[in-house]
């Protein structure tokens, strides 16, 4: 048995919500990416919020907002992370959480070694490192169901904390747990049953597989 944190990304309702906690998920990602199946409506994520208020962290993920898409999304959905999966520089990492004051994530996309050296640009911005598989060109930066050759992480040197994310299912997450020692995994598409629609089953089999790792 291993101690391994989860995060459920892309939930959009109350169902998957309460699936999430009821599966003792320690993450909930709410999406504000408009382009992505999983995106969350300001009016939908401050419905959700007082649900997970207490009971399981709220993590938003952006792609290259601006701030003031960032603030009405804290707003509504009570977030208590802020995940940027999109081109966001050190920069730009740094400016958001003195901005807003909140943990920063930053997510990283990884085909070859080369991209797992980049890391170590934001060790003094982000709070945590999210390596991700890098999607194909013109596609959305992540929720696709992709893997990355896990074994690139040993090529990891940083000193900020990590998480595994990418073509994570219940059939391959506690290998991945193994293989990679992440301290934290991440899914989304995942344990749908369809783009954007979360699988109740599929969220509890895939902390479980976890949990057994």
């Amino acid at each position: 048995m291993t101690s391994v944190a989860i995060k459920i990304c892309g939930v959009t309702t109350a169902e998957a919500l309460e699936a999430a906690i009821a599966a003792r998920a320690d993450y909930v990602g709410f999406n504000f990416y408009a382009p992505s199946p999983r995106s969350l409506r300001l009016k939908e994520a401050a419905e959700l919020a007082p649900r997970a208020e207490g009971r399981i962290t709220r993590v938003g993920v952006f792609v290259d907002a601006e701030d003031t898409v960032i603030a009405d999304a804290i707003a509504a959905g009570g977030l208590e992370v802020l995940q940027l999966h999109g081109a966001e520089t050190p920069q730009r990492v740094t400016e958001v959480k003195a901005r807003f004051g909140l943990t920063v994530w930053k997510a990283l996309p990884i085909s070859a070694g080369r991209d797992v050296g980049l890391a170590t640009a934001y060790k003094d911005a982000a709070d945590l490192i999210l390596f991700d598989a890098k999607t194909p060109k013109g596609s959305l930066p992540g929720g696709m169901g992709l893997a990355f050759d896990w074994s690139l992480l040993a090529l990891y040197r940083g000193e900020t904390p990590w998480g595994l994310a990418g073509g994570l299912t219940p059939d391959n997450a506690a290998e991945a747990v193994r293989t990679t020692n992440a301290p934290l995994v991440d899914t989304s598409s995942g344990v749908e049953s369809a783009p954007g629609i979360k699988d109740v089953e599929r969220i509890a089999a895939f902390c479980k597989s976890v949990r057994a790792a």
